[in-house]
């Protein structure tokens, strides 16, 4: 069984929950997601089946679209509105404050990882010292967020906005460091993740589909995911050279590739150069 099935994470339930259902509901030991999602968070989590989790790593380091809620007045020590109040300053800030703060977000940008997070520090993770009462030094990491849209206060208080950012980075960091330029406190209220990559909450099911039996019929074909590049079909000896993980003249323009043999089964993907044609990763069957 080989895929990747595009899961609408519901909240409450933790990354690794949701692959330990799909290893028993779909009968595979080789599971594994492609990005953590915090439990309150919900949306989109492509879960990698069988061989595609030889892709897992290409999905972690592509970017990631979020819908992101934040209560203004409070700070907390998780950095989101499950953890323990810290401040509360009773503080609410203008919207027009708040849309010229976040434009200040956009761009590449360091970032102190928080202390509630899953970054190691000599060989633990972050969190395992906070639950230990023990703080440690944290080194800040470079981030981008390409794109930024304030999107307005709901009913019941909350402030939404949607992000584009790169791999690494938190938003309920972005939320308490918003809080903190509007000098009134802000922690992360609600998290709806709409895009992963290539793929998006549009083509996402929900976990309960793919429980109550059938689910092997939701995974998406494992070339799904570098959809963005363009197909190559190739003849037996290219087929062979590929197979045998060499390179081989190519007429293609520079640029990556999909490469599949005579038959239309994924090979490959690769990158094209002065000329030639080689193999970033392949995933056929041996």
């Amino acid at each position: 069984m080989t895929g990747v099935a595009i899961v609408d994470k519901p909240a409450g339930w933790t990354s690794h929950d949701v692959v330990a259902k799909l290893r028993r509901a779909l009968g595979e030991k080789r599971i594994g997601h492609g990005g953590t999602l915090d439990p309150m968070a919900t949306g989109v989590l492509p879960i990698f089946v069988g061989r595609a989790t030889r892709a897992a790593s290409f999905l972690e380091s592509a970017d990631k679209e979020y819908l992101a809620g934040v209560r203004f007045g409070l700070t907390t020590d998780t950095q989101d509105t499950t953890g323990q109040v810290l401040t509360e300053s009773g503080l609410c800030p203008s919207e027009t404050e708040i849309r010229e703060a976040l434009a200040g977000f956009l761009g590449k940008q360091e970032q102190l990882p928080p202390l509630y997070s899953a970054v190691k520090v000599e060989g633990r993770k972050l969190y395992q010292y906070a639950r230990a009462g023990r703080e440690v030094a944290r080194q800040p990491r470079l981030i981008e967020i390409s794109a930024i849209e304030p999107l307005g206060f709901t009913g019941e208080g909350e402030f939404r906005f949607r992000l584009t950012v790169s791999k690494g980075t938190y938003v309920r960091t972005v939320c308490h460091d918003l809080g903190e330029r509007l000098g009134c406190g802000g922690a992360m209220s609600s998290l709806r993740r709409l895009r992963a990559g290539a793929f998006t909450i549009d083509e996402a099911s929900p976990l309960e589909a793919f429980l109550e039996g059938g689910g092997e019929g939701l995974l998406r074909p494992l070339d799904s995911l570098f959809r963005a590049y363009p197909a190559l079909k190739l003849g037996e000896e290219e087929t062979r050279r590929v197979r045998c993980g060499n390179d081989f003249p190519a007429a293609a323009e520079a640029g990556t590739y999909r490469l599949y043999d005579g038959s239309g089964a994924f090979l490959a993907l690769a990158e094209a150069s002065a000329g030639r044609m080689k193999t970033i990763k392949n995933f056929f069957e041996v």
